[in-house]
């Protein structure tokens, strides 16, 4: 791989920035949903993505015609892209530390590795099974397994982890059906369906917690807004369309790979920022999940040079 990331590194450095700004995001989602209901910043953030997109999408769209054959597999993206793992995201997130959020996100890459394997019939080797059952018991130490037996964890971490461990389920359903889509579509097309998806299905959810607590929209502030902007400008519109991009260039093994950057920049943010601790708990299977997301992903290029009939 790093021969291809010399010779062709645009999409590489597309897929580096993406998750950067996701990176950050956690922290920005955390503050911003103080001060806004789940499912209404999940609808604005989406419905100011979607318009701001729409020209450019129209533009696409007169050089590109969308088959209706191809609405179903467009529609079921947005609704695991967005919709979902948006949704869980933003559930958990609100329960949980950013710490262990940001952390447990690293199964996605060993969940595309799974992912890849089965339906998109790429090679997968006998190490990255053993690194990804690995990774994935760290995992269920981070989540609290351990503490579900003594009953010693907070309910409400308990279910924000499993929030997010269902969020990072999502999205790697949707981005194995998109990278089949994006051999005949556009990015940018693909994006912006997602985003319509998403601010359609967010409509109704938000109405109902605006007519619940209407009294939330008087208390946003500048800090807020900004949370919102953030969100709009690079968490939706160029990271989604960057990591679009940089997946119909690569494959969803690669581009999950820079998943690592995430809760590398989460955790420096979550400690300096809103002084958040690492917990005994935590390191263990922390660690546990890096080596078993390096050995699932990373070592696989490595092992098949070395260990070729190990092969599965």
């Amino acid at each position: 791989m790093t021969s291809q990331i010399l010779k062709k590194p645009i999409p590489y450095l597309a897929l580096i920035l993406a998750h950067l700004i996701w990176g950050i995001n956690f922290i920005v989602a955390k503050i911003t949903l103080q001060e806004f209901p789940p499912m209404s910043l999940a609808f604005l953030r989406f419905a100011l993505a979607s318009l701001l997109l729409a020209p450019f999408f129209l533009t696409q769209t007169k050089k590109v015609k969308i088959d209706k054959a191809d609405l179903p597999k467009l529609i079921t993206i947005g609704l695991f892209v967005i919709t979902l793992n948006i949704t869980f995201f933003f559930e958990g997130i609100k329960r949980t530390n950013v710490v262990d959020a940001s952390v447990l996100t690293l199964i996605i890459p060993m969940l595309s590795v799974l992912s890849g394997w089965w339906f998109l019939k790429e090679k997968v080797y006998l190490i990255n099974l053993l690194g990804i059952a690995a990774g994935l018991v760290g995992a269920l130490v981070i989540v609290g397994l351990p503490q579900v037996f003594t009953g010693t964890i907070s309910t409400q971490t308990l279910t924000g982890n499993l929030f997010i461990v269902l969020a990072a389920t999502s999205w790697v359903i949707g981005a194995t059906i998109s990278k089949k889509v994006l051999k005949k579509y556009p990015s940018l097309i693909v994006t912006a369906i997602a985003f319509l998806v998403g601010t359609i299905s967010m409509f109704i959810p938000a109405g109902i917690e605006y007519i619940q607590n209407p009294a939330w929209v008087n208390q946003v502030t500048v800090l807020g807004i900004l949370g919102l902007t953030f969100m709009t400008l690079l968490s939706s519109i160029s990271a989604y369309f960057l990591f679009e991009w940089g997946l119909a260039k690569t494959s969803i093994i690669v581009a999950d790979l820079f998943q690592y950057i995430e809760p590398f920049i989460a955790t420096v943010l979550a400690v300096l920022i809103l002084g958040e601790r690492i917990s005994n708990q935590f390191a263990v299977g922390g660690v546990m999940v890096i080596i078993g997301a390096y050995l699932g992903t990373l070592a696989k290029e490595a092992h098949h040079r070395h260990h070729k009939a190990h092969r599965v």
